[in-house]
């Protein structure tokens, strides 16, 4: 093992490991990481269940782990560095195994936006896995399109939770990506975005810019808040996105009761939710030359997936599906760690094949 950074002593658990008989190749297990604004989640998977499980089922889960934000461009590269190898040790020692028997590891997260946020994830990486191990850094938008397609590259995904982003790729490896460059460059269909605009109305319903609005009470009530003077101090006490974003069930809430300013809010999210897939697909030919061509659409995230009479997933597939008529929606049977689990495998696969051909 090579030496360099450690966090702490998350490895500890090795220790115990280390006492006992070496593992045998049917030990051998992936990790797949899905890191995001609000949380991330790493699952361990073995590789003889990667081996025995039909494509359309969901394998087995050796050990899943849990920890916070990962983007490093929300918390700072130290904290996103620490979170990402806090939960990977966590994993390994829920399971059982350790990082001798890892193979691979897909880490799929937010804020990887350029082959330098590639090769900075890497970097923390490779001091801490055997040289053996074969690291896989992508967008987490990639291991949520392989959430929806069991491990397979094809396809759009869209993603709307505390943030936003639209990613697509073609059976020959183009790939495409709208949003997901964060609230201040205008993810507006994002959990951040509806809850941001809905504090805007509250401050413009206040001093007169805008119309009274149901949000007002709804949010202030919810934040345990007595004027709408003490929301600006709330609202820049943290800044977290995660934090505002999950304002978005009271603007729904408000939506359903009628109110104009939160519809006006939903729908707008929805028309830009729409429009950033469109311009995956557009790009892609995704849709083939004459408009009507088939491909998976995989939508993941906490806004899509409220299951309210106001259903915003509901209503984005629905603008999609107008421009396309050939996409059809897929509701991932599994968590985007999972998908992540998967494209190591098929990553692995695919360069041993290669290797055992050269």
């Amino acid at each position: 093992m090579k030496n360099g950074y450690v966090n702490g002593d998350v490895w500890s658990f090795e220790r115990h490991h280390q006492r006992l008989p070496p593992p045998d190749a049917s030990c051998d297990v992936v990790l797949g990481l899905d890191g995001g604004t609000t949380s991330t989640v790493c699952v361990c998977i073995s590789i003889q269940h990667l081996h025995l499980h039909h494509c359309s089922d969901p394998p087995p889960l050796l050990a899943s782990a849990v920890a916070g934000c990962s983007n490093h461009n929300s918390v700072g590269e130290a904290a996103a560095r620490e979170t990402l190898e806090q939960v990977m040790a966590e994993a390994l020692s829920k399971s059982g195994s350790n990082r001798s028997a890892v193979q691979a590891i897909c880490l799929g997260v937010s804020g990887v936006n350029h082959p330098t946020d590639q090769e900075m994830i890497l970097s923390w990486l490779r001091p801490i896995f055997p040289s053996h191990v074969k690291l896989y850094v992508r967008n987490d938008s990639v291991a949520a399109l392989a959430s929806g397609t069991m491990g397979k590259l094809h396809g759009c995904v869209l993603i709307a939770g505390t943030g936003c982003i639209s990613y697509g790729i073609t059976k020959d490896g183009r790939e495409a990506r709208a949003a997901g460059a964060g609230p201040v460059l205008g993810d507006w269909g994002s959990g951040y975005g509806i809850a941001a605009q809905a504090l805007t109305a509250i401050i413009r319903a206040q001093d007169g810019r805008g119309p009274q609005t149901m949000l007002t009470n709804r949010i202030l009530n919810t934040l345990g808040l007595s004027s709408s003077d003490e929301l600006i101090g709330w609202t820049y006490a943290d800044r977290s996105w995660a934090r505002i974003a999950a304002l978005v069930p009271e603007v729904v809430s408000c939506a359903e009761a009628g109110d104009q300013i939160a519809n006006k809010i939903l729908v707008d999210a929805v028309q830009e939710l729409a429009l950033i897939v469109k311009a995956v697909v557009q790009r892609l030919q995704l849709c083939g030359e004459d408009g009507n061509g088939s491909f998976p659409i995989v939508m993941v995230g906490g806004v899509l997936e409220a299951n309210k009479k106001w259903d915003i997933g509901k209503e984005v597939f629905s603008c999609i599906h107008k421009n396309f008529p050939g996409a059809h929606p897929i509701r991932p049977k599994v968590e985007p760690a999972v998908g992540a689990a998967l494209l190591a495998w098929n990553f692995l696969t695919k360069e041993s094949q290669g290797n055992s051909y050269s």
